[in-house]
């Protein structure tokens, strides 16, 4: 079994999209939340941190994370486990840094989601669920960077 880490980063209502490439083998053509395989030794936590600073050059804060939920995806030797975590805080600007992987990323409003394809059906559900105070507190306290602009930035089509 494959097991995976994706991670939201949610400010002002809004979460940060990657699409996937429509060239990808697995899941072409879709939005999905970013991260990748646990490494041997990791925990999901430490691939966690190491997939968001790849993908967006971002560094969370480890504490600020918790865990959503879990998606199973596929059977026997493809089967894959997908742990989708909630990122409370982070360091840096989001920016595509795995142009080979995603073609584009954007900030989407949490109630826009259903407008999308998107990698899983339940994704949506599970951003429906991230606390509202920690989206504040996030903002307000502890954000060092410049802050996206939130739901109005987002882009339904690829760049």
């Amino acid at each position: 079994m494959h097991v995976v880490v994706t991670g939201a980063l949610v400010e002002n209502g809004a979460v940060l999209l990657v699409h996937r490439r429509p060239t990808k083998r697995a899941f072409p053509d879709v939005w999905d939340l970013p991260g990748g395989q646990v490494e041997a030794g990791e925990s999901e936590l430490q691939a966690l941190a190491r997939e968001m600073h790849e993908e967006l050059g971002v560094h969370i804060v480890a504490e600020s994370a918790s865990r959503l939920g879990v998606v199973h995806a596929s059977v026997g030797e493809d089967a894959v486990q997908v742990g989708v975590w909630h990122i409370g805080d982070w360091v840096g600007s989001p920016t595509n840094r795995a142009p080979d992987e995603h073609d584009d990323i954007a900030w989407v409003g949490i109630s826009e989601l259903g407008g999308l394809p998107l990698v899983d059906g339940v994704l949506a559900a599970l951003l429906r669920s991230v606390p509202e105070p920690d989206r504040l507190f996030r903002r307000n306290e502890a954000r060092t960077a410049a802050a996206p602009s939130g739901p109005a930035n987002h882009r339904w089509s690829s760049a």
